[in-house]
Protein backbone atom coordinates (compact mmCIF):
# COMPACT_ATOMS: atom_id res chain seq x y z
CA UNK A 1 0.00 0.00 0.00
CA UNK A 2 1.63 3.49 -1.19
CA UNK A 3 1.48 5.88 1.89
CA UNK A 4 -0.14 8.85 1.44
CA UNK A 5 2.58 12.38 1.56
CA UNK A 6 1.70 13.79 4.87
CA UNK A 7 3.20 16.73 6.90
CA UNK A 8 3.79 17.11 10.53
CA UNK A 9 1.33 19.48 9.97
CA UNK A 10 -1.77 20.28 7.88
CA UNK A 11 -2.77 23.88 7.35
CA UNK A 12 -5.97 24.96 6.48
CA UNK A 13 -7.08 27.64 4.53
CA UNK A 14 -9.68 29.56 6.30
CA UNK A 15 -13.69 28.17 4.79
CA UNK A 16 -16.42 31.11 4.58
CA UNK A 17 -19.20 28.71 5.53
CA UNK A 18 -18.12 29.22 9.13
CA UNK A 19 -20.63 29.85 11.26
CA UNK A 20 -20.17 32.54 13.68
CA UNK A 21 -20.76 29.85 17.05
CA UNK A 22 -17.79 29.39 18.49
CA UNK A 23 -16.58 25.99 20.02
CA UNK A 24 -13.55 24.17 21.20
CA UNK A 25 -11.31 21.88 19.23
CA UNK A 26 -12.63 19.11 20.92
CA UNK A 27 -15.93 20.16 20.56
CA UNK A 28 -15.03 20.85 16.47
CA UNK A 29 -13.66 16.89 17.26
CA UNK A 30 -17.03 15.55 17.56
CA UNK A 31 -19.02 17.63 15.19
CA UNK A 32 -16.39 15.84 11.98
CA UNK A 33 -16.62 12.52 14.05
CA UNK A 34 -20.99 12.72 13.58
CA UNK A 35 -20.47 14.47 9.97
CA UNK A 36 -18.80 11.65 8.96
CA UNK A 37 -21.09 9.15 10.24
CA UNK A 38 -18.78 7.97 13.02
CA UNK A 39 -20.70 6.97 16.60
CA UNK A 40 -18.62 4.73 18.54
CA UNK A 41 -15.45 5.52 20.00
CA UNK A 42 -12.83 3.06 21.71
CA UNK A 43 -10.42 4.75 23.76
CA UNK A 44 -8.43 5.52 27.11
CA UNK A 45 -8.31 8.77 28.29
CA UNK A 46 -5.21 10.95 29.19
CA UNK A 47 -3.47 14.26 30.09
CA UNK A 48 -2.91 15.57 26.81
CA UNK A 49 -6.31 14.01 25.51
CA UNK A 50 -8.96 15.23 28.35
CA UNK A 51 -10.35 18.30 26.70
CA UNK A 52 -11.72 15.74 24.07
CA UNK A 53 -13.06 13.57 26.59
CA UNK A 54 -14.40 16.25 28.37
CA UNK A 55 -16.29 17.18 25.63
CA UNK A 56 -17.55 13.21 24.94
CA UNK A 57 -18.76 13.27 27.75
CA UNK A 58 -21.96 15.71 26.83
CA UNK A 59 -21.89 13.75 23.44
CA UNK A 60 -25.61 12.68 22.85
CA UNK A 61 -24.48 11.10 19.53
CA UNK A 62 -21.11 9.56 19.88
CA UNK A 63 -20.30 6.47 22.26
CA UNK A 64 -17.20 5.86 24.29
CA UNK A 65 -15.76 2.31 24.77
CA UNK A 66 -13.59 2.47 27.73
CA UNK A 67 -11.06 -0.04 27.11
CA UNK A 68 -8.34 -1.56 29.73
CA UNK A 69 -5.95 -1.25 26.60
CA UNK A 70 -5.01 1.09 23.16
CA UNK A 71 -4.35 -1.84 21.52
CA UNK A 72 -7.12 -3.46 22.52
CA UNK A 73 -8.85 0.24 21.55
CA UNK A 74 -7.22 -0.11 18.06
CA UNK A 75 -8.13 -4.16 17.36
CA UNK A 76 -11.53 -3.06 18.67
CA UNK A 77 -12.14 -0.22 16.06
CA UNK A 78 -11.11 -2.51 13.29
CA UNK A 79 -13.53 -5.27 14.08
CA UNK A 80 -16.43 -2.62 14.07
CA UNK A 81 -14.53 -1.82 10.46
CA UNK A 82 -14.75 -5.10 9.16
CA UNK A 83 -17.67 -5.89 10.13
CA UNK A 84 -19.23 -3.40 8.43
CA UNK A 85 -17.01 -1.73 5.73
CA UNK A 86 -17.41 1.94 7.54
CA UNK A 87 -14.60 3.69 9.32
CA UNK A 88 -13.53 2.51 12.85
CA UNK A 89 -12.28 5.33 15.44
CA UNK A 90 -10.06 4.75 18.17
CA UNK A 91 -8.58 7.51 21.00
CA UNK A 92 -5.57 7.11 23.01
CA UNK A 93 -3.47 9.87 24.87
CA UNK A 94 0.15 11.28 24.00
CA UNK A 95 3.14 9.14 24.42
CA UNK A 96 2.47 5.63 25.68
CA UNK A 97 -1.20 5.79 24.74
CA UNK A 98 -0.02 6.59 21.21
CA UNK A 99 2.76 4.05 21.27
CA UNK A 100 0.28 1.07 22.10
CA UNK A 101 -1.61 1.64 18.90
CA UNK A 102 1.07 1.43 16.46
CA UNK A 103 0.48 -2.69 17.02
CA UNK A 104 -3.31 -2.32 15.34
CA UNK A 105 -2.18 0.57 12.85
CA UNK A 106 0.08 -1.72 11.69
CA UNK A 107 -2.64 -4.67 11.64
CA UNK A 108 -4.79 -2.51 9.74
CA UNK A 109 -2.52 -1.23 7.24
CA UNK A 110 -1.55 -5.29 6.45
CA UNK A 111 -5.27 -5.72 6.25
CA UNK A 112 -6.67 -2.95 4.17
CA UNK A 113 -8.97 -1.77 7.23
CA UNK A 114 -10.23 1.86 7.47
CA UNK A 115 -9.76 3.03 10.62
CA UNK A 116 -8.70 6.26 11.81
CA UNK A 117 -6.62 6.53 15.07
CA UNK A 118 -7.03 10.04 16.93
CA UNK A 119 -3.97 10.90 19.81
CA UNK A 120 -3.53 13.66 21.80
CA UNK A 121 -0.19 15.50 22.21
CA UNK A 122 1.57 18.10 24.42
CA UNK A 123 1.19 21.15 23.60
CA UNK A 124 2.85 22.80 20.66
CA UNK A 125 5.10 24.99 22.39
CA UNK A 126 6.48 22.49 24.03
CA UNK A 127 6.72 20.37 20.54
CA UNK A 128 10.51 19.07 19.98
CA UNK A 129 11.32 19.53 23.87
CA UNK A 130 11.11 16.12 24.96
CA UNK A 131 8.43 16.87 27.22
CA UNK A 132 6.57 14.68 29.84
CA UNK A 133 5.22 12.14 27.29
CA UNK A 134 6.07 13.83 23.96
CA UNK A 135 6.43 11.10 21.12
CA UNK A 136 7.13 12.24 17.81
CA UNK A 137 4.03 9.46 16.81
CA UNK A 138 3.55 11.07 13.39
CA UNK A 139 6.89 9.96 12.56
CA UNK A 140 6.42 6.24 14.43
CA UNK A 141 3.22 6.02 12.54
CA UNK A 142 3.47 7.03 8.87
CA UNK A 143 5.23 3.63 6.97
CA UNK A 144 2.16 1.80 8.93
CA UNK A 145 -0.77 4.21 7.93
CA UNK A 146 -2.14 5.85 4.76
CA UNK A 147 -1.32 9.64 6.04
CA UNK A 148 -0.53 10.71 9.82
CA UNK A 149 -1.27 14.26 10.24
CA UNK A 150 -0.67 16.84 13.39
CA UNK A 151 -3.26 19.47 14.18
CA UNK A 152 -2.11 22.36 16.25
CA UNK A 153 -4.54 24.82 16.06
CA UNK A 154 -8.21 24.37 16.99
CA UNK A 155 -9.43 25.36 13.10
CA UNK A 156 -7.84 22.86 11.85
CA UNK A 157 -9.06 20.20 13.57
CA UNK A 158 -12.78 19.69 11.63
CA UNK A 159 -11.31 19.62 8.39
CA UNK A 160 -8.30 17.21 9.28
CA UNK A 161 -10.77 14.44 10.90
CA UNK A 162 -13.08 14.82 8.03
CA UNK A 163 -10.27 14.26 5.80
CA UNK A 164 -8.53 11.42 7.72
CA UNK A 165 -11.88 8.92 7.59
CA UNK A 166 -12.39 10.15 3.51
CA UNK A 167 -8.73 9.33 3.30
CA UNK A 168 -9.34 6.09 5.44
CA UNK A 169 -11.85 4.52 3.48
CA UNK A 170 -11.10 5.69 -0.45
CA UNK A 171 -9.30 3.52 -2.69
CA UNK A 172 -7.47 0.41 -1.29
CA UNK A 173 -8.83 1.13 2.91
CA UNK A 174 -6.60 1.73 5.38
CA UNK A 175 -5.52 3.22 8.83
CA UNK A 176 -5.26 7.15 9.03
CA UNK A 177 -3.82 8.77 12.06
CA UNK A 178 -4.59 12.05 13.72
CA UNK A 179 -2.55 13.61 16.53
CA UNK A 180 -4.31 16.22 17.85
CA UNK A 181 -2.11 18.99 20.47
CA UNK A 182 -3.56 19.67 23.67
CA UNK A 183 -4.05 23.50 22.85
CA UNK A 184 -5.47 22.83 19.68
CA UNK A 185 -8.34 20.75 21.20
CA UNK A 186 -8.54 23.66 24.19
CA UNK A 187 -8.74 26.07 21.28
CA UNK A 188 -11.75 27.90 20.22
CA UNK A 189 -12.50 28.31 16.40
CA UNK A 190 -16.06 28.40 14.63
CA UNK A 191 -18.34 26.04 14.49
CA UNK A 192 -17.91 24.18 10.75
CA UNK A 193 -21.17 23.71 8.95
CA UNK A 194 -20.91 21.09 6.48
CA UNK A 195 -23.15 18.76 5.15
CA UNK A 196 -23.35 15.14 6.48
CA UNK A 197 -20.54 12.63 5.08
CA UNK A 198 -20.54 8.93 5.66
CA UNK A 199 -17.83 7.08 5.73
CA UNK A 200 -18.64 4.37 2.89
CA UNK A 201 -16.35 3.81 -0.15
CA UNK A 202 -17.48 6.59 -2.28
CA UNK A 203 -16.46 6.58 -5.88
CA UNK A 204 -15.34 2.73 -7.59
CA UNK A 205 -12.57 3.35 -10.45
CA UNK A 206 -13.41 1.45 -13.35
CA UNK A 207 -10.73 -0.97 -15.33
CA UNK A 208 -10.06 -0.03 -19.59
CA UNK A 209 -12.24 -1.28 -21.67
CA UNK A 210 -9.78 -2.92 -23.55
CA UNK A 211 -8.26 -4.69 -20.59
CA UNK A 212 -11.82 -6.15 -19.96
CA UNK A 213 -11.92 -7.82 -23.41
CA UNK A 214 -8.08 -8.89 -23.13
CA UNK A 215 -9.32 -10.46 -19.82
CA UNK A 216 -12.31 -11.62 -21.27
CA UNK A 217 -11.02 -13.42 -24.07
CA UNK A 218 -8.38 -15.41 -21.73
CA UNK A 219 -11.23 -16.54 -19.97
CA UNK A 220 -12.84 -17.95 -23.06
CA UNK A 221 -9.99 -19.92 -23.91
CA UNK A 222 -9.09 -21.07 -20.98
CA UNK A 223 -9.03 -25.03 -20.33
CA UNK A 224 -8.44 -24.90 -16.21
CA UNK A 225 -8.98 -21.74 -15.00
CA UNK A 226 -9.20 -20.51 -11.43
CA UNK A 227 -11.11 -17.55 -10.22
CA UNK A 228 -8.18 -16.07 -6.94
CA UNK A 229 -10.30 -14.21 -4.34
CA UNK A 230 -8.82 -11.79 -2.16
CA UNK A 231 -9.29 -9.50 0.81
CA UNK A 232 -10.16 -6.94 -1.70
CA UNK A 233 -13.33 -8.70 -3.14
CA UNK A 234 -14.49 -8.70 0.31
CA UNK A 235 -13.49 -4.93 1.06
CA UNK A 236 -14.90 -3.77 -2.00
CA UNK A 237 -18.40 -5.53 -1.99
CA UNK A 238 -17.89 -7.80 -4.34
CA UNK A 239 -18.76 -10.39 -3.76
CA UNK A 240 -22.19 -10.86 -5.51
CA UNK A 241 -20.46 -9.94 -8.44
CA UNK A 242 -17.72 -12.56 -7.86
CA UNK A 243 -20.60 -15.13 -7.11
CA UNK A 244 -22.34 -14.40 -10.86
CA UNK A 245 -19.16 -14.84 -12.85
CA UNK A 246 -18.15 -18.01 -11.54
CA UNK A 247 -20.99 -18.91 -12.09
CA UNK A 248 -21.51 -18.07 -15.63
CA UNK A 249 -18.10 -19.03 -16.62
CA UNK A 250 -18.86 -22.56 -14.30
CA UNK A 251 -14.95 -21.60 -12.80
CA UNK A 252 -13.34 -23.06 -9.35
CA UNK A 253 -12.96 -20.61 -6.90
CA UNK A 254 -10.63 -20.20 -4.46
CA UNK A 255 -10.83 -17.72 -1.41
CA UNK A 256 -7.64 -16.38 0.72
CA UNK A 257 -8.01 -16.27 4.68
CA UNK A 258 -8.73 -12.93 4.40
CA UNK A 259 -11.63 -13.43 1.63
CA UNK A 260 -13.11 -16.32 3.59
CA UNK A 261 -17.55 -15.87 3.03
CA UNK A 262 -17.03 -13.87 -0.45
CA UNK A 263 -18.35 -17.30 -2.06
CA UNK A 264 -20.46 -19.17 1.09
CA UNK A 265 -19.13 -22.24 2.33
CA UNK A 266 -20.72 -25.49 0.72
CA UNK A 267 -21.04 -23.51 -2.95
CA UNK A 268 -19.95 -26.26 -5.38
CA UNK A 269 -17.50 -23.97 -7.35
CA UNK A 270 -15.30 -23.22 -3.76
CA UNK A 271 -12.28 -25.50 -3.70
CA UNK A 272 -11.26 -23.82 -0.35
CA UNK A 273 -8.55 -22.00 0.57
CA UNK A 274 -5.08 -21.72 -0.72
CA UNK A 275 -1.75 -21.60 1.04
CA UNK A 276 0.44 -22.89 3.85
CA UNK A 277 -2.75 -24.66 5.65
CA UNK A 278 -4.85 -24.64 2.54
CA UNK A 279 -6.93 -27.43 0.91
CA UNK A 280 -4.96 -29.53 -1.69
CA UNK A 281 -7.62 -29.20 -4.20
CA UNK A 282 -7.29 -25.20 -3.90
CA UNK A 283 -3.41 -25.52 -3.57
CA UNK A 284 -2.72 -27.65 -6.45
CA UNK A 285 -5.94 -25.56 -9.03
CA UNK A 286 -3.74 -22.87 -8.36
CA UNK A 287 -0.37 -25.23 -9.53
CA UNK A 288 -2.05 -26.76 -12.42
CA UNK A 289 -4.18 -23.99 -13.46
CA UNK A 290 -3.75 -21.91 -17.05
CA UNK A 291 -5.62 -18.79 -16.23
CA UNK A 292 -5.27 -16.97 -12.58
CA UNK A 293 -7.99 -14.21 -12.18
CA UNK A 294 -7.11 -12.64 -9.12
CA UNK A 295 -9.45 -10.64 -7.42
CA UNK A 296 -7.90 -8.23 -4.76
CA UNK A 297 -5.08 -10.54 -4.08
CA UNK A 298 -1.61 -10.14 -3.29
CA UNK A 299 -0.20 -13.28 -4.31
CA UNK A 300 1.44 -13.39 -0.63
CA UNK A 301 3.93 -15.90 -0.03
CA UNK A 302 1.70 -17.59 2.27
CA UNK A 303 -0.36 -18.66 -0.85
CA UNK A 304 2.14 -18.80 -3.48
CA UNK A 305 5.05 -20.93 -1.44
CA UNK A 306 8.04 -20.79 -3.28
CA UNK A 307 7.55 -18.26 -5.64
CA UNK A 308 9.45 -19.44 -8.62
CA UNK A 309 7.58 -22.97 -8.62
CA UNK A 310 4.06 -21.24 -8.47
CA UNK A 311 1.45 -21.73 -11.14
CA UNK A 312 3.99 -22.14 -13.75
CA UNK A 313 1.72 -22.61 -16.47
CA UNK A 314 -0.68 -19.76 -15.71
CA UNK A 315 -1.89 -16.46 -17.29
CA UNK A 316 -2.52 -13.79 -14.58
CA UNK A 317 -5.36 -11.39 -14.80
CA UNK A 318 -4.87 -9.07 -12.00
CA UNK A 319 -7.57 -6.58 -10.59
CA UNK A 320 -6.79 -4.23 -7.85
CA UNK A 321 -7.44 -0.61 -6.42
CA UNK A 322 -4.21 -0.50 -5.43
CA UNK A 323 -1.61 -0.10 -8.64
CA UNK A 324 0.91 -0.70 -6.73
CA UNK A 325 0.10 -4.33 -5.85
CA UNK A 326 -0.49 -5.30 -9.82
CA UNK A 327 2.41 -7.04 -10.74
CA UNK A 328 4.46 -7.06 -7.64
CA UNK A 329 5.06 -9.99 -6.83
CA UNK A 330 3.76 -11.87 -9.77
CA UNK A 331 3.60 -10.67 -13.56
CA UNK A 332 0.14 -9.70 -14.64
CA UNK A 333 -0.76 -10.78 -18.39
CA UNK A 334 -3.90 -8.57 -18.13
CA UNK A 335 -3.65 -5.58 -15.32
CA UNK A 336 -6.93 -4.36 -14.01
CA UNK A 337 -6.39 -1.48 -12.19
CA UNK A 338 -10.20 -0.72 -10.93
CA UNK A 339 -12.21 -1.16 -8.36
CA UNK A 340 -13.07 -5.54 -7.66
CA UNK A 341 -17.09 -4.62 -7.96
CA UNK A 342 -16.02 -2.39 -11.03
CA UNK A 343 -14.10 -4.61 -12.92
CA UNK A 344 -16.36 -8.43 -12.43
CA UNK A 345 -19.61 -6.65 -13.48
CA UNK A 346 -17.19 -5.64 -16.70
CA UNK A 347 -15.93 -9.18 -17.25
CA UNK A 348 -19.54 -10.46 -16.84
CA UNK A 349 -21.09 -8.06 -18.92
CA UNK A 350 -18.54 -8.62 -21.73
CA UNK A 351 -18.80 -12.37 -21.63
CA UNK A 352 -22.69 -13.48 -21.31
CA UNK A 353 -24.24 -14.91 -24.07
CA UNK A 354 -20.02 -15.65 -26.06
CA UNK A 355 -19.28 -18.53 -24.22
CA UNK A 356 -19.76 -21.28 -26.29
CA UNK A 357 -19.20 -25.50 -25.61
CA UNK A 358 -17.61 -23.93 -22.56
CA UNK A 359 -18.99 -27.03 -20.39
CA UNK A 360 -17.44 -29.58 -22.76
CA UNK A 361 -13.78 -27.97 -22.10
CA UNK A 362 -14.59 -27.66 -18.49
CA UNK A 363 -15.49 -31.12 -17.95
CA UNK A 364 -11.93 -32.65 -17.81
CA UNK A 365 -10.43 -29.84 -15.05
CA UNK A 366 -13.48 -30.32 -12.56
CA UNK A 367 -12.74 -34.27 -13.00
CA UNK A 368 -9.38 -33.35 -11.68
CA UNK A 369 -10.65 -31.36 -8.95
CA UNK A 370 -12.72 -33.74 -7.91
CA UNK A 371 -9.69 -36.27 -7.97
CA UNK A 372 -8.19 -33.38 -5.55
CA UNK A 373 -10.51 -33.22 -3.00
CA UNK A 374 -10.85 -36.79 -2.39
CA UNK A 375 -7.14 -36.93 -1.90
CA UNK A 376 -6.74 -34.04 -0.22
CA UNK A 377 -7.90 -35.52 3.09
CA UNK A 378 -6.09 -35.32 5.87
CA UNK A 379 -4.69 -38.76 6.51
CA UNK A 380 -4.34 -38.06 10.59
CA UNK A 381 -7.29 -38.61 13.01
CA UNK A 382 -9.18 -35.53 14.36
CA UNK A 383 -10.24 -37.07 17.28
CA UNK A 384 -7.26 -39.09 18.85
CA UNK A 385 -6.51 -42.42 19.02
CA UNK A 386 -9.11 -43.40 21.99
CA UNK A 387 -10.77 -40.46 21.64
CA UNK A 388 -10.58 -39.63 25.28
CA UNK A 389 -9.31 -36.09 24.24
CA UNK A 390 -10.97 -33.22 22.79
CA UNK A 391 -9.97 -32.48 19.15
CA UNK A 392 -10.19 -29.05 18.17
CA UNK A 393 -11.36 -29.89 14.78
CA UNK A 394 -14.15 -31.47 16.66
CA UNK A 395 -14.70 -28.26 18.95
CA UNK A 396 -15.22 -26.62 15.71
CA UNK A 397 -17.43 -28.06 13.80
CA UNK A 398 -20.14 -28.09 16.38
CA UNK A 399 -19.47 -24.72 17.10
CA UNK A 400 -20.16 -24.33 13.24
CA UNK A 401 -23.50 -25.88 13.34
CA UNK A 402 -25.00 -25.04 16.29
CA UNK A 403 -24.71 -21.24 15.00
CA UNK A 404 -26.94 -19.43 12.98
CA UNK A 405 -26.16 -18.32 9.31
CA UNK A 406 -25.19 -14.79 10.24
CA UNK A 407 -22.95 -15.05 13.26
CA UNK A 408 -19.46 -13.17 13.37
CA UNK A 409 -16.28 -15.13 13.78
CA UNK A 410 -12.96 -13.28 15.12
CA UNK A 411 -10.00 -15.06 15.63
CA UNK A 412 -6.81 -14.53 17.58
CA UNK A 413 -3.50 -16.19 15.29
CA UNK A 414 -1.67 -19.26 15.37
CA UNK A 415 -3.52 -23.08 15.12
CA UNK A 416 -6.74 -22.35 16.17
CA UNK A 417 -7.23 -19.76 13.24
CA UNK A 418 -6.16 -21.96 10.90
CA UNK A 419 -8.20 -24.71 12.32
CA UNK A 420 -11.28 -22.03 12.28
CA UNK A 421 -10.81 -20.93 8.64
CA UNK A 422 -10.65 -24.69 7.55
CA UNK A 423 -13.45 -25.57 9.32
CA UNK A 424 -16.00 -22.96 10.14
CA UNK A 425 -18.99 -22.32 7.76
CA UNK A 426 -18.52 -18.84 6.75
CA UNK A 427 -21.43 -18.11 4.57
CA UNK A 428 -21.32 -14.53 4.35
CA UNK A 429 -18.81 -11.87 3.65
CA UNK A 430 -17.84 -9.58 6.99
CA UNK A 431 -18.65 -12.41 9.18
CA UNK A 432 -15.11 -13.68 9.41
CA UNK A 433 -12.87 -11.28 10.99
CA UNK A 434 -8.84 -12.29 11.22
CA UNK A 435 -5.69 -10.68 11.66
CA UNK A 436 -4.32 -11.83 7.88
CA UNK A 437 -0.82 -9.94 7.27
CA UNK A 438 0.23 -8.51 9.97
CA UNK A 439 -0.53 -11.75 11.62
CA UNK A 440 -1.17 -10.45 15.14
CA UNK A 441 -2.14 -12.75 18.37
CA UNK A 442 -4.58 -11.11 20.66
CA UNK A 443 -7.02 -9.39 18.14
CA UNK A 444 -9.86 -12.21 18.68
CA UNK A 445 -11.20 -10.85 21.73
CA UNK A 446 -11.03 -7.29 20.69
CA UNK A 447 -12.46 -7.46 17.11
CA UNK A 448 -15.37 -9.59 18.50
CA UNK A 449 -16.19 -6.60 20.83
CA UNK A 450 -15.69 -3.94 17.90
CA UNK A 451 -17.66 -6.37 15.72
CA UNK A 452 -20.97 -7.08 18.56
CA UNK A 453 -21.27 -2.85 18.58
CA UNK A 454 -21.80 -2.91 14.91
CA UNK A 455 -23.42 -6.12 14.99
CA UNK A 456 -25.48 -5.87 17.94
CA UNK A 457 -28.49 -8.66 16.62
CA UNK A 458 -25.75 -11.19 15.64
CA UNK A 459 -23.77 -13.73 16.99
CA UNK A 460 -20.34 -12.91 17.84
CA UNK A 461 -17.59 -15.55 18.97
CA UNK A 462 -14.38 -15.12 19.50
CA UNK A 463 -12.29 -18.19 18.75
CA UNK A 464 -9.26 -17.68 20.45
CA UNK A 465 -5.74 -20.28 21.48
CA UNK A 466 -4.56 -19.67 24.87
CA UNK A 467 -1.71 -17.90 23.78
CA UNK A 468 -3.62 -15.23 22.19
CA UNK A 469 -6.30 -14.68 24.63
CA UNK A 470 -3.39 -14.40 27.36
CA UNK A 471 -2.44 -11.01 25.47
CA UNK A 472 -5.74 -9.12 25.31
CA UNK A 473 -7.78 -10.97 27.65
CA UNK A 474 -8.15 -7.79 29.81
CA UNK A 475 -11.23 -6.62 26.95
CA UNK A 476 -13.47 -8.92 28.60
CA UNK A 477 -13.82 -6.57 31.01
CA UNK A 478 -14.47 -4.17 29.15
CA UNK A 479 -17.38 -6.35 27.33
CA UNK A 480 -18.77 -7.15 31.15
CA UNK A 481 -18.71 -3.79 32.30
CA UNK A 482 -20.19 -2.15 28.76
CA UNK A 483 -22.50 -5.16 28.28
CA UNK A 484 -21.33 -6.37 25.13
CA UNK A 485 -21.91 -10.24 25.39
CA UNK A 486 -19.51 -11.55 22.92
CA UNK A 487 -19.18 -15.47 23.25
CA UNK A 488 -15.22 -16.48 23.22
CA UNK A 489 -14.15 -20.23 22.47
CA UNK A 490 -10.38 -20.87 24.07
CA UNK A 491 -8.77 -23.91 22.22
CA UNK A 492 -6.34 -24.55 25.22
CA UNK A 493 -3.43 -26.94 24.24
CA UNK A 494 -1.48 -25.67 27.34
CA UNK A 495 1.17 -24.30 24.25
CA UNK A 496 1.79 -21.31 21.81
CA UNK A 497 0.84 -23.83 19.33
CA UNK A 498 1.69 -22.67 16.07
CA UNK A 499 5.41 -21.98 17.33
CA UNK A 500 5.27 -25.54 18.42
CA UNK A 501 4.20 -27.48 15.25
CA UNK A 502 7.04 -25.93 14.14
CA UNK A 503 9.82 -27.02 16.60
CA UNK A 504 7.62 -30.66 16.56
CA UNK A 505 8.48 -30.41 12.45
CA UNK A 506 11.62 -28.84 11.94
CA UNK A 507 13.32 -28.51 15.17
CA UNK A 508 13.42 -31.88 16.30
CA UNK A 509 10.67 -31.73 18.59
CA UNK A 510 12.87 -29.18 21.07
CA UNK A 511 10.14 -27.39 22.71
CA UNK A 512 11.80 -24.41 23.86
CA UNK A 513 9.79 -21.99 25.65
CA UNK A 514 6.64 -22.98 23.76
CA UNK A 515 5.20 -24.18 26.79
CA UNK A 516 2.57 -22.30 28.59
CA UNK A 517 0.76 -25.11 31.26
CA UNK A 518 -3.47 -25.49 30.84
CA UNK A 519 -3.93 -24.64 34.40
CA UNK A 520 -2.42 -21.00 34.42
CA UNK A 521 -4.58 -19.13 34.37
CA UNK A 522 -7.27 -20.98 35.64
CA UNK A 523 -9.59 -19.74 32.06
CA UNK A 524 -13.02 -20.01 33.42
CA UNK A 525 -12.11 -18.45 37.10
CA UNK A 526 -10.59 -16.06 35.11
CA UNK A 527 -13.40 -14.97 33.07
CA UNK A 528 -15.59 -15.08 36.26
CA UNK A 529 -13.32 -12.89 38.26
CA UNK A 530 -13.70 -10.34 34.95
CA UNK A 531 -17.35 -10.68 35.35
CA UNK A 532 -18.03 -13.01 32.55
CA UNK A 533 -19.35 -16.71 31.88
CA UNK A 534 -16.74 -19.01 32.78
CA UNK A 535 -17.69 -22.67 31.51
CA UNK A 536 -14.68 -25.22 30.94
CA UNK A 537 -15.08 -28.31 28.62
CA UNK A 538 -12.47 -31.31 29.04
CA UNK A 539 -14.34 -34.44 27.43
CA UNK A 540 -15.32 -34.69 24.09
CA UNK A 541 -18.92 -35.53 24.99
CA UNK A 542 -19.33 -32.22 26.54
CA UNK A 543 -18.28 -30.53 23.74
CA UNK A 544 -22.55 -29.79 22.73
CA UNK A 545 -23.54 -29.30 26.38
CA UNK A 546 -21.04 -26.46 26.46
CA UNK A 547 -21.56 -24.84 22.84
CA UNK A 548 -25.04 -25.22 23.57
CA UNK A 549 -24.98 -23.74 27.20
CA UNK A 550 -23.18 -20.71 25.92
CA UNK A 551 -25.88 -19.90 23.48
CA UNK A 552 -28.18 -19.74 25.63
CA UNK A 553 -26.27 -16.75 27.63
CA UNK A 554 -27.44 -13.08 25.93
CA UNK A 555 -27.09 -10.76 29.01
CA UNK A 556 -23.07 -11.50 29.78
CA UNK A 557 -20.23 -12.47 27.69
CA UNK A 558 -18.81 -15.68 28.11
CA UNK A 559 -15.66 -17.73 27.65
CA UNK A 560 -15.74 -21.83 26.94
CA UNK A 561 -12.06 -23.16 27.62
CA UNK A 562 -11.53 -25.98 26.14
CA UNK A 563 -8.95 -28.22 26.78
CA UNK A 564 -7.66 -29.40 23.61
CA UNK A 565 -4.84 -32.06 22.59
CA UNK A 566 -1.67 -30.75 23.11
CA UNK A 567 0.18 -32.97 20.34
CA UNK A 568 -2.84 -31.81 17.73
CA UNK A 569 -1.16 -30.16 14.09
CA UNK A 570 -2.43 -28.76 11.49
CA UNK A 571 -3.06 -30.03 8.08
CA UNK A 572 -2.57 -29.89 5.14
CA UNK A 573 0.61 -28.10 5.31
CA UNK A 574 3.28 -26.19 2.99
CA UNK A 575 6.62 -26.05 4.64
CA UNK A 576 7.90 -23.05 4.95
CA UNK A 577 9.65 -22.09 1.53
CA UNK A 578 8.71 -25.21 -0.40
CA UNK A 579 7.08 -25.58 -3.43
CA UNK A 580 3.06 -25.91 -3.43
CA UNK A 581 3.67 -28.99 -5.51
CA UNK A 582 5.14 -30.47 -2.11
CA UNK A 583 1.91 -30.14 -0.25
CA UNK A 584 1.71 -32.16 3.07
CA UNK A 585 -1.53 -34.14 4.90
CA UNK A 586 0.18 -35.52 7.34
CA UNK A 587 3.62 -36.26 8.84
CA UNK A 588 5.97 -37.21 5.45
CA UNK A 589 2.99 -37.85 4.21
CA UNK A 590 1.77 -36.78 0.58
CA UNK A 591 -1.69 -37.02 -1.24
CA UNK A 592 -1.81 -39.71 -3.43
CA UNK A 593 -3.57 -38.26 -6.43
CA UNK A 594 -3.09 -41.53 -8.53
CA UNK A 595 -5.48 -43.84 -6.40
CA UNK A 596 -7.71 -41.02 -5.28
CA UNK A 597 -12.06 -42.05 -6.51
CA UNK A 598 -13.74 -39.85 -8.48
Amino acid sequence: MGAVAARNTWEVDADPSLSPAAVTGAEALLDALEQAGGRTVFGIPGGAVLPAYDALAHSKTVRHVLVRHEQGAGHAAEGYARATGRVGVCLATSGPGATNLVTPLANAYRDSTPIVALTGQVPSNLLGTCAFQEIDICAIARPVTKAAFQVVRADQVAETVRRACRIAIAGRPGPVLVDITKDALQGRTARTVAAPAGTERAARPRPAAEQVRAAAELLRQAHRPVVYAGGGAVASSACGALRELAELLAVPVVTTLMALGALPAGHPLLLGMPGMHGSVPAVMALQDCDVILAVGARFDDRVTGRADTFAPRACVIHIDIDPAEIGRLRHADVPLHADAREALDALTAELRGTLTRRQDRMAHWWHTLHRWQQAGKPAESATGPAEETISPQAVLEQLGARTPPDTVFTTGVGQHQMWAAQILPIRTPRTWVTSGGAGTMGFAIPAAMGAKLACPDAVVWAVDGDGSFQMTNQELVTCAAEHIPIKVAVMNNGTLGMVRQWQDLFYGRRYASTTLGRSIPDVAALAQAMGCVGLHCDRPQDIAHALDQAMTIHDAPVVVNFAIRPDALVWPMVPAGASNDDILIARNTRPDFDDSPV
